[in-house]
Formats: C-alpha cells, structure tokens, sequence
C-alpha cells in the first residue's frame, strides 16, 4: 500500500499536533541514557541511541521525535516505496531549514544525513534504504537497535506480520514505538444522516489486506499487539494521539477525508451506493461548518530491566 508525498505532506501538521497532545510519556525512553537530556552523570555524550523507522515514507516520524528524544541518536529509515524515499533528503533539508537546523557532515560511514538541534540538545544521523518490509522483514538491520518505531502503520498489518515484527525486536530486546493507530473513533459534528453507516462499511475496509500477507488488524492492531508484547514479556504504555479537524485549520483534510471515507465504503459495498453518495453529498455541503475528530493510539512498549 502506497500514499503520495501529498498526502503525507498533509497529514503531517495533524499528526504533529495529535502526537505533542498527547499524554504518552517518552521518559522511560531516555531517561539515564548517555547523551540524552534527563542524564547529567557526564556519560558518553557521543554514544548513539539507535533507531529502526519502519514504513519511514519521508521521514515524518523522525522530525516529530528526534527532538523529544534528545541526545545522540543514529536513524534507519525503511519504506518500500522509492519514490518517497526519493524525496526524502529535499523534505528532511527544507524541515532543518525552516527550523533552522544545522547540517553537519555526518561521522559514520553508513550516514547520509545530520541534523542537529538548538544547542546541540540533539543530533540525528540517518541512514536509509529500499526493502520490502513483507518480503525482507529479516534483512533489516534489528541487531543493536534500541527503538523500532512506525507511524500509522500497525493498523495496516496483518497478524502473522506482526507477530514475526514483535519477534525480531524481542530478539535484541527492543523498546518499540507504534504512533498514530487508527482505533476506530471517527465523530462527526454536527452528526448528518448516514455517519453511523458509513463509518462502519469504512472500518470494516480497513480489516481487508492492505499487502501485508494477510487481512489487517485495523482497529484491532493495538489490542492485538499488547496482548502479544506482554506475552513477550514487555510493559506497555497507551494514549491518544486523536486528530482534530476543524474548517479554519483542516478544510482540505476533511474534504479529503470525506472522499476517502466515501470511496472506502464504496469498495467495501458497491449495493450502498445511494447511501454513500447522498452521505458525502451532505457532508461536503456542511464542510465549511464541521468538525471531525479522528481516533488515533499511541502504543509504548518497553522490555523489562531485568532482560534488557
């Protein structure tokens, strides 16, 4: 399953606000780290915190937690979309550029990227590569990970992949991060004829196989993943991340979501057509005086002391 640079480009200040409102607590991430913030025992301020991105598309999960993780950290982008990854460098040099952000040459050999924050509270190295993240799951490079992170990404995946996802990352006893996991809350105000009924043929089109071998978990991605990670032997943390659309701030979200919301029941049900039609209809008609919240998870999990 593939997005354009567009639609990234325009979720991305949503997904910034849902995920900086939200209570998750990145603490245990970092906390006694060498080099990160909240550690002041003079370690190696050099020591790199390692982080495996899956599904990286142009890097928007590292611009939203390289500078609240802090420190020195080393970044492995991986997407299997080379046209992303192809636009990745412009949209990562704009982002240090608009935020004035200093791009130093990089010190390992395996780096294409740096960027350091304000003061040198951060710096990122990063590093990135083409893989089928179906088909070359084993390829990629867990061994002395730290972090493996993904943004919207969990709903889309199937059960056999994420359990051989949660292995790999058990395996060097990895911390792992899911953000921006659809839960299955989408509220409309005001509420119009058809909600109700469209935003269940919707979630029931998000269980269908998006290419990860399999129906994808959708709303049920996070429950799943917690019940497997504490199996594993992980405490998990949990939060919202919802996105809040409101017509000054987000019209061209909502109109994008009424549509996609619309073609999605569509897929789902051809014999709703009359139905979804006359619903998007009412719904671009009261588009200019609406609200819609989005229901997102964050999902923190964290192995425990004693085995990491």
């Amino acid at each position: 399953m593939s997005f354009s640079t567009e639609w990234l480009a325009l979720r991305e200040p949503f997904d910034r606000a849902a995920r900086e409102g939200s209570a998750l607590d990145l603490l245990p991430l970092t906390e006694g780290r060498p080099g990160s913030s909240s550690n002041n025992d003079g370690g190696d301020a050099l020591t790199p915190y390692r982080v495996l991105d899956l599904g990286c598309g142009t890097g928007a999960n590292l611009r939203a937690l390289a500078p609240r993780l802090g420190g020195t950290q080393r970044w492995h982008l991986v997407d299997h979309d080379a046209r992303l990854l192809a636009a990745l460098p412009r949209v990562m040099t704009e982002w240090a550029t608009t935020h004035r952000l200093k791009m130093p040459t990089p010190t390992s050999a395996d780096s294409l990227l740096c960027i350091e924050g304000p003061q040198q509270q951060w710096r990122v190295e990063l590093s990135w590569q083409r893989a089928d993240l179906v088909h070359e799951l084993d390829t990629l490079p867990f061994d002395g990970c730290d972090l493996v992170s993904a943004a919207a990404l969990l709903d889309l995946v199937s059960a056999s992949w994420l359990a051989a996802l949660l292995t790999k990352a058990h395996e060097v006893r990895a911390a792992l991060l899911f953000a921006l996991t659809v839960d299955g809350r989408i509220d409309w105000q005001p509420v119009v004829a058809g909600d109700t009924q469209v935003t269940q043929l919707f979630t029931a089109h998000q269980l269908r196989d998006k290419g990860f071998g399999g129906p994808a978990l959708g709303v049920n991605a996070v429950p799943r993943a917690v019940e497997r990670l504490v199996a594993l032997g992980y405490r998990c943390v949990q939060a919202g991340s919802d996105w809040e659309l409101a017509p000054d701030s987000g019209a061209r979200l909502l109109q994008q979501m009424i549509d996609g919301l619309a073609d999605a029941a569509l897929e789902q049900d051809p014999a709703a057509r009359d139905l979804v039609l006359g619903w998007r209809l009412r719904r671009l008609a009261l588009a200019a005086h609406s609200k819609l919240r989005v229901g997102h998870a964050e999902l923190l999990a964290l192995p425990l002391a004693s085995e990491k």
